[in-house]
């Protein structure tokens, strides 16, 4: 099996998690080096894992010629410049969510990928773990019957209490809807199909909000996104969904997700993760019973879509967490503001059908 080569653009917090897993699960992966605007972060991580080098800035990686594929991990509203100038160097890109902070630049990564022969990848990816892809086999199958409709919550009281720097969740490409609107939305897709239209409505309770976590406690922020927003989803298989995220409310649970059968319900685990209990409720039993996970990849495997991409671009078959996938995505989720403002139905503009499941490989590590 060949070996793609991975450049970090960007080792902030959310780097961990990858470095881990490509270092230690994956097989197909190797890491060419990382850059970041701090360059201690990068540092640190070279020391850490013993990586090869350190980039002085993004454009050492993109002209590396033994980097495969870029690894966007910067902040949201850095994603559409650092994913344009990878692609302009001939690099394939694995980014974190979402795609753009607007339709327009989705569109305009899609066509300047397509125009060089390259992929996009991108978060999430939690969509191919144990829990999702259980949940799918199950639906596929017919355990709830034809799917009539489904329900996803995220709701927070926001992430200024315990996020080391949280005042980007609250400008432009942040809000719950593109922080956390892509995990439900993209589980949502992936088991269900094409959203045609939505509806949606949407406010900001707090114009400011104070972060209370360290290093930044005391410092209060302008908040310049819609904070509370839902809207009604209506799938080109006829299902209608509700989608609502938040970060004003006071809530016990972060996640509610359910998926409505003909035949019965099915309770999914919260898509911020690869793993979690699924329920099933069916008439002939008249309660809630716990389903087994059929898939490998239940703790935290991010970095499992960027392998995924690698074997993809090793065998020629379509990447899972693809760029198809990650365009209806934006398209769907920077609806709710559009809907919001005009008060009206929005129907999408991208094409999407939904990614293969995923095969049970026989060595962990090592995908189809």
């Amino acid at each position: 099996m060949a070996t793609k080569k991975i450049a970090f653009i960007g080792v902030g917090s959310i780097s961990g998690i990858y470095l881990d897993n490509i270092t230690r699960v994956f097989k197909g992966l190797k890491i060419a080096g990382v850059c970041d605007l701090i360059p201690e972060r990068a540092i640190n991580a070279r020391e850490k894992y013993n990586l090869p080098r350190v980039y002085e800035d993004m454009y050492e990686a993109f002209r590396d010629p033994e980097v495969d594929i870029i690894l966007n991990l910067t902040r949201p509203y850095q994603h559409y410049e650092v994913t344009r100038l990878a692609l302009e160097h001939g690099k394939h890109v694995y980014t974190e969510k979402p795609l753009g902070i607007t339709l327009e630049e989705g569109d305009a990564l899609v066509k300047l990928a397509k125009e060089k022969n390259l992929q996009i990848g991108g978060a999430p990816d939690t969509f191919l773990g144990a829990g999702l892809q259980s949940c799918r086999k199950y639906i596929d199958a017919g355990m709830i019957g034809d799917v009539v409709g489904a329900a996803a919550f995220m709701i927070c009281r926001g992430h200024e209490t315990w996020h080391p720097d949280p005042d980007f969740y609250y400008q432009k490409g942040g809000g719950p809807m593109l922080d956390m609107g892509p995990y439900y939305m993209t589980a949502l897709t992936s088991l269900l199909g094409r959203v045609d239209r939505l509806v949606a409505a949407g406010k900001r309770t707090f114009d400011k909000r104070m972060i209370t976590s360290q290093p930044h406690a005391g410092t209060v922020m302008d908040v310049n996104v819609d904070t509370y927003a839902t809207g009604i989803l209506q799938f080109a298989s006829g299902a209608i969904g509700t989608l609502f995220t938040t970060f004003d409310v006071y809530y016990d649970t972060q996640a509610r997700f359910e998926i409505y059968g003909t035949e019965g319900t099915l309770i999914l685990p919260d898509p911020n993760f690869f793993g979690g209990p699924i329920r099933i409720f069916r008439p002939e039993t008249g309660k809630y019973d716990e389903l087994p996970l059929l898939f490998d990849y239940a703790e935290n495997s991010r970095a499992l879509g960027l392998a995924d991409m690698a074997r993809a671009l090793e065998t020629g078959r379509e990447a899972r967490a693809n760029m198809q996938q990650i365009h209806h995505v934006i398209d769907i989720l920077t609806a709710f503001e559009r809907s919001a403002r005009s008060g009206g139905w929005v129907d999408m503009k991208t094409p999407y059908e939904r990614p293969a499941p995923m095969v049970k490989a026989r060595l962990r590590g090592i995908l189809d």
